[in-house]
């Protein structure tokens, strides 16, 4: 008999215990979310879901423990922009962005021309949210959306994504096995939630799926057609890295404020390595500051903002332009970031945790993320060297780490 530890036994209580809080036996639980999917099955019905697709797709379904923790216990982390670009732009996915858009040059091409949306920004995405393929996720997204619809604070969210998924499948898209993704429901190799599958996905091969799984293709032109119906505008720049004048009004930035570049060159905003904008620009931008009045600035498009309808976050969207820019062989940014003096550069993190996992303090990996399995293992580190458990990866502590052993 398989060996379960307390953890994993308590958190599948809480997935199953009944609304009134008490924790539920097995058969109890199995029959609470058994009525829950009675109770689903009209809506999806309703959805136009055959019983026959329906059943395929739930046979042996349980709640899954590990979706239940990840949506109640997500970690808010602020990593600094400086860090976020370094991870994400980093030398290796910009060769790797230019491999994959080698390899498949010939169909990005079209579908840049079908929907004007540039083949490097396509790749840059496929890069951002899968790593090109290497971490799109094995959960079994419908059990994964039962979960949250199930229980939890998501509860309407994965009801709304669970018949969404149920339409995927009962369109024959793809068969239930194959239709994995993260534990929220992102799906294929530039992570769809069904949703926006079912409002944008596109059958580019023309095999009559939209296998966002299997076929690059597919979620390129998924992915191109997502954009170009987020309003990007062909032809345009996501935006560029510009030069402020000394004394500039930094109130003027922000999403908040558009202006026409004629009207930015104006009052003295220049690209930044020093070139002027041609004069009388109609085109809109705003301008944004992503680290300060310290740090780089830049001045973004619609197409930027096309982007955001992908994910809300300046960051990542800034990280999606530049990567896209740098695979089409365009330099990095030319103002450095504010970084303050004493912390590490991506590599040099990477370094810490070499260094750390070879005196035996585990940091679950190393990728130059300080996450919580490293800032556990440098609190370790630092309490067995007699130093100020802080946690804080400082390059005055990797100087130590070095010297030490």
């Amino acid at each position: 008999m398989a060996r379960f530890s307390t953890r994993c036994l308590f958190a599948a209580a809480l997935v199953v215990s009944s609304m009134s809080g008490v924790l539920a036996t097995p058969g109890v639980a199995r029959a609470n979310f058994d009525q829950f999917l009675e109770r689903l099955w009209p809506e999806a019905q309703r959805a136009g879901i055959s019983r026959t697709t329906f059943n395929a797709a739930f046979r042996g379904v349980t709640p899954d423990p590990e979706v239940i923790e990840h949506a109640e216990n997500q970690a808010e982390f602020k990593t600094p922009i400086w860090d976020y670009i370094d991870l994400r732009v980093s030398d290796t996915r910009i060769q790797n962005g230019r491999n994959m858009l080698n390899q498949f040059g010939r169909e990005a091409a079209a579908i840049e021309t079908r929907f004007g949306v540039p083949r490097s920004i396509l790749v840059s995405i496929w890069g951002m949210e899968t790593n090109y393929g290497s971490h799109m996720g094995e959960k079994y997204v419908i059990r994964s959306l039962a979960t949250l619809a199930y229980q939890g604070r998501r509860t309407k969210f994965g009801r709304q994504q669970l018949i969404a998924a149920l339409k995927i499948l009962q369109r024959g898209d793809i068969p239930p096995n194959a239709m994995t993704g993260s534990w929220a429901g992102a799906m294929g190799f530039t992570q769809f939630i069904p949703t926006t599958y079912n409002a944008y996905a596109v059958d580019w091969t023309g095999d009559g799926r939209r296998d966002i799984w299997r076929s690059v293709p597919d979620a390129l032109a998924s992915t191109g057609n997502y954009l170009r119906k987020s309003g990007w505008t062909p032809g345009l720049p996501w935006g560029w890295e510009v030069a402020l004048p000394q004394g500039f009004n930094t109130k003027l930035a922000g999403l908040g404020t558009r202006k026409t570049v004629g009207d930015w060159a104006k009052m003295g905003v220049v690209l930044a390595n020093g070139s002027k904008f041609k004069s009388g620009s109609p085109v809109k931008a705003s301008l944004i500051l992503p680290a300060g009045a310290e740090g780089p600035a830049f001045l973004v498009t619609q197409n930027f903002r096309a982007i955001l309808r992908y994910n809300n976050s300046q960051a990542y969207a800034l990280a999606v332009g530049h990567l896209a820019d740098r695979i089409d062989g365009q330099p990095t940014f030319v103002a450095a970031w504010p970084r303050p003096k004493d912390s590490l550069t991506v590599r040099d993190k990477m370094e810490l945790q070499v260094l750390l996992n070879a005196k035996g303090y585990d940091t679950g990996g190393v990728d130059g993320n300080i996450g919580p399995q490293t800032l556990k293992a440098l609190e370790k580190f630092q309490q067995d060297a007699g130093l100020t458990s802080d946690g804080e990866p400082t390059a005055r502590l990797l100087k130590y780490l070095r010297q030490d052993g």
